[in-house]
């Protein structure tokens, strides 16, 4: 038999297309072409498979050996071909039988010892395979990630000759379920407290309205007031991620040139990166089109400190995942979807010396320098920022009094899924994703309250976006108030969390809570 057939998974984003690896040994000088859209680390398995068989015992074909890998318009990428490409040749050379190889998918990496080393993307490519109904052979240290998809049938190796092995003997491969590890499953996680956090009632609310709802969130204050405390302790306020969500999750992180750590299973993503971050680090994208960092906070929190220092036309990346929940990166003749369905909450100094509005007067920034400063914020994107708080600074008496003890992470998360749960009984969907066809009907208000709500729009200078999503921020606080009616002081809380709307002059921005 001088044709062999190998069943294999290709990466494309989230995706993972079937691959046909064809493998067909022919007369003539011996070579060895790989032909099918391989890029450079794909074409370099024919020096990683000629030395892997050789040193596994085996005798390399010296023939004229074509591998295909089928469709052939499909970018193939990585070093997972490797083990398909080796059984391959194997098979087509008659060294291990076709029929044995049949009805499974092989995916791994060789080392020129033969060893079987971890690919990335092997969760997609799993559960590709699971809903084809075929078992898969992986290197064993993918096993822990693989074992995540639920009743995927699995074989382990460490080694070309593991594998060989069973075979030649013509053994029947033991695929089993893999048992998820204990480190998947769901257990308390140290996460900051915001028990640490000492006065900032105001900013405190507002990360409990945030929480409850999804709503994107921006605080604005002077260095050193608790931006950042309050930031990192988001993720200790939101539920744990049901099994749809990990996955989700994980398959990104998968893909991702960092790789997935089963340690981080259920574990909601906090990213932070720096205000230095490219399009391409933000958003996903570069040769191979990896997610960005929009996509691997999906279903958990993306925090920007120091937001006026990002480069505006970044920024502006963010305007459309923000609304869709996903992100598109193309590419000549290919593209890729990444989920992108974050949380965003920013930090950022009120004006460039940090102290506009410090009641000490030590700011000498003048309205025209904070108009520059803040115009770093393009109005779209602020459109889309439900929560927009003025911290103050915390005075020494709150840091240093004892008596008084803050509620704790896990105090204000029971009070929190209360209003979660009212949510998902309405409507499905957190008050933050409610579509505009249901706003009417999940927020209903009287005479004075809609007077009210039109004279703020039309003295604030709202857009339709900002309408709606301040409609969607008031059925949030009423849903923390155990309230199913939308009154009058929810409206009214909900406007004062409206702090930088672009209407309003510079000093007249609503005053920093004392």
């Amino acid at each position: 038999m001088s044709l062999a057939l190998v069943h294999s998974r290709a990466g494309r984003g989230t995706d993972a297309p079937a691959v046909s690896v064809e493998v067909h040994l022919s007369g003539g000088l011996p070579s060895f072409s790989i032909v099918g859209l391989p890029e450079a680390a794909v074409r370099e398995s024919r020096d990683r498979v000629r030395s892997a068989l050789l040193n596994s015992g085996f005798e390399f074909p010296a023939r004229r050996i074509t591998a295909n890998l089928a469709p052939a318009d499909l970018p193939k990428q990585g070093g997972r071909f490797d083990l398909p490409i080796a059984l391959g040749v194997l098979a087509a050379s008659g060294q291990v039988a076709v029929a044995d190889l049949a009805g499974a998918e092989y995916l791994g990496e060789l080392g020129l010892g033969g060893e079987l080393r971890a690919v990335h993307g092997i969760l997609p490519a799993v559960a590709a395979a699971s809903r084809a109904g075929r078992p898969v052979v992986l290197p064993e240290d993918n096993i822990a990630e693989a074992a995540l998809v639920r009743d995927a049938r699995l074989l382990g190796i460490s080694c070309l000759n593991e594998l060989t092995a069973q075979l030649v003997a013509g053994k029947t491969l033991g695929f089993a379920a893999a048992a998820r590890s204990s480190a998947t499953e769901e257990t308390v996680q140290a996460l900051p407290d915001l028990a640490d956090v000492r006065g900032q009632y105001l900013g405190r609310r507002a990360l409990e309205i945030a929480a409850s709802g999804d709503h994107p969130l921006l605080l604005v204050g002077p260095p050193g007031c608790g931006k950042t405390m309050l930031a990192e302790r988001l993720p200790g306020l939101l539920p744990p991620m049901n099994d749809h969500e990990a996955l989700e999750t994980a398959t990104v992180r998968s893909v991702s040139h960092q790789g997935f750590c089963v340690e981080d299973w259920r574990r909601r993503p906090f990213r932070s990166p720096h205000h230095g971050a490219s399009a391409v680090a933000l958003v996903g994208g570069g040769n191979r089109a990896w997610p960005g960092e929009i996509s691997l906070a999906h279903n958990g929190v993306l925090f920007l400190d120091e937001l006026a220092e990002f480069d505006r036309r970044v920024l502006d990346h963010l305007r459309e995942p923000m609304e869709s929940g996903h992100i598109t990166v193309a590419r000549s003749g290919w593209s890729v979807r990444y989920p992108s369905r974050f949380q965003l909450v920013a930090a950022m100094n009120p004006c460039t010396c940090g102290y506009e509005g410090d009641p000490s007067g030590r700011c000498r920034c003048t309205a025209e320098q904070i108009s520059r400063y803040r115009s770093r914020l393009s109005g779209p994107l602020l459109d889309r920022i439900d929560l927009q708080v003025r911290l103050a600074p915390v005075v020494a008496t709150e840091l240093h009094d004892r008596t008084a003890v803050p509620e704790s992470s896990a105090q204000v998360r029971a009070r929190l899924s209360v209003a979660r749960e009212r949510q998902s009984i309405r409507s499905g969907v957190s008050n933050a994703h409610l579509p505009v066809a249901d706003l009417e009907r999940c927020v209903w208000l009287d005479g004075a309250c809609r007077a009210l709500l039109e004279s703020a729009t039309t003295r604030l200078g709202f857009s339709a976006r900002a309408y709606h999503r301040l409609l969607r921020l008031t059925r949030t606080i009423a849903d923390l108030g155990d309230s199913e009616r939308v009154t009058r002081d929810h409206l009214c809380e909900a406007l004062q969390f409206r702090a930088l709307d672009r209407a309003m002059p510079v000093e007249h921005s609503p005053g920093v809570a004392r």
